[in-house]
């Protein structure tokens, strides 16, 4: 039987919303990742828990996140550890990409990505 993500059932409406209303950061990201387009499959705000991710890969169990700003606060900084170290305790892997990163270099972040997924920790 396949594994079954675990959420918050309020969590739906918002990951809806999320995929709406995407920056024009996670559109750049997500018009390279989606349709197989690296080899597997990625979903976007998708609900983990209490949390909504950018992006996931449920073969590989790996995430990609985008940060903006306000992530660079020591406030953004303790909430990104804590959400990272749930999302390690259920088995996922973890990527962050800043904003300016993709806006500037989307294709070394692909490249990234592709090198992550290939070789698993």
């Amino acid at each position: 039987m396949k594994d079954q993500i675990q959420y918050r059932h309020a969590s739906i409406g918002q990951a809806r919303a999320f995929r709406k209303n995407m920056t024009d950061t996670e559109q750049k990201l997500w018009s390279r990742l989606r349709r197989n387009q690296l080899g597997h499959y990625f979903r976007r705000q998708v609900p983990i828990g209490k949390y909504i991710v950018d992006f996931m890969c449920w073969q590989k169990k790996f995430i990609v996140e985008i940060d903006g700003a306000q992530h660079s606060t020591m406030h953004g900084l303790e909430r990104d550890r804590q959400r990272d170290e749930y999302l390690g305790s259920q088995g996922y892997r973890v990527l962050r990409f800043n904003n300016s990163e993709i806006s500037t270099n989307v294709d070394g972040v692909i490249d990234v990505i592709y090198g992550a997924l290939q070789n698993p920790l």
